[in-house]
């Protein structure tokens, strides 16, 4: 499925978007059922399995373990140290914060971006969606403000954050799959920030809460919220990244357009120096964003257009799995 077959833009008819939407997801539903179906056999466990309420059994300290999961009084009688592991609670609530700004409207490879988060939303949902689980979402569809050279839009300005309350059941799953697919991307840049605060608000029980975006908004605007966020639930951050936002092909002179504020810029991808320090200036800013959701707590998934993006998700709820088993959460 080529990115430029997928998308279009934010101006086409709605009934031709949603037909779009419903396509591809469709398509990620079968995807997501084939693939990670055989990863949820045995053992109730999560996405991201907590450490639970529920006590369970005892055995010996490995390196990496939990040392406030030390069981002290297996611990004395045998001599050896021991953890205790935990049940993971049933019955979880899963909240998604998808950000849909205008800059996930871009792709130049298997995928768009905004495909991308309809894919993580999906997997998100038919991970956690059993025995009486529930999921929402907080949707940021752009700020709807205008930059220099964009055509003024006529039609209704869209609420630039949607609240779709958790609910159990497959079937409610799929409505709220469909609303996101169906979220028609807006001008302007979403407030990660406020957006993940939005998580926050109300205080729930403890959960899971995945952050769904490609954080190019500034890391001082979520960094704060996303820690908050941490402090009672277990964060899942989900990256999605094109190719062309790490390095510049050389193909000569490229017009850029920004797809938040309308700017044209010209680059001429020819000049060496100017990839390289492009190169340097994006490997830095994923660096910063890496730093900021390790130092929050936040477990970090980075998902591409031009990779697998079902084997990375494999690989890591595979990783989340070993970990528990060794009664580690991260």
């Amino acid at each position: 499925m080529a990115g430029s077959a997928l998308g279009p833009g934010i101006d086409a008819p709605a009934l031709e978007g949603a037909a779009r939407a419903e396509a591809v997801l469709g398509r990620l539903q079968l995807l997501v059922t084939r693939k990670l179906d055989g990863l949820l056999q045995g053992d109730y466990a999560g996405l991201l399995p907590g450490p639970g309420s529920e006590a369970g059994e005892s055995r010996e300290y490995l390196p990496g373990d939990d040392v406030r999961r030390m069981d002290w009084p297996v611990t004395a009688r045998t001599t050896q140290p021991h953890v205790r592991r935990t049940v993971a609670d049933r019955e979880l609530e899963t909240w998604l914060a998808v950000d849909l700004s205008a800059s996930l409207d871009f792709g130049t490879a298997q995928w768009l971006k905004r495909d991308l988060v309809v894919a993580a939303a999906t997997a998100m949902a038919h991970l956690t969606v059993r025995g009486g689980n529930r999921i929402g979402a907080v949707v940021g569809t752009g700020s709807g403000s205008l930059g220099k050279g964009r055509k003024k839009n006529t039609e209704p300005a869209a609420a630039p954050m949607v609240r779709l309350p958790a609910r159990p059941g497959r079937k409610e799953a799929q409505g709220l799959l469909r609303s996101i697919a169906r979220t028609q991307i807006r001008p302007g840049r979403t407030d990660l920030g406020e957006l993940v605060d939005m998580l926050n608000r109300p205080p729930r029980r403890r959960g899971v809460a995945v952050v769904i975006s490609d954080f190019m908004a500034p890391v001082d605007g979520w960094a704060r919220p996303v820690r908050m966020l941490a402090v009672r639930h277990d964060v899942l951050a989900i990256e999605v990244v094109d190719p062309r936002e790490l390095e510049l092909p050389d193909v000569g002179v490229l017009a850029l357009a920004d797809p938040e504020t309308g700017e044209m810029h010209e680059v001429q991808t020819s000049d060496a120096k100017l990839r390289r320090r492009y190169a340097e200036a994006a490997a830095e800013q994923r660096g910063a964003i890496a730093r900021a959701l390790r130092a929050a707590g936040a477990a970090h998934l980075r998902l591409r257009t031009d990779t697998d993006w079902l084997l990375d998700m494999v690989r890591f709820v595979a990783a989340q799995r070993h970990a528990r088993t060794r009664g580690t959460t991260r």
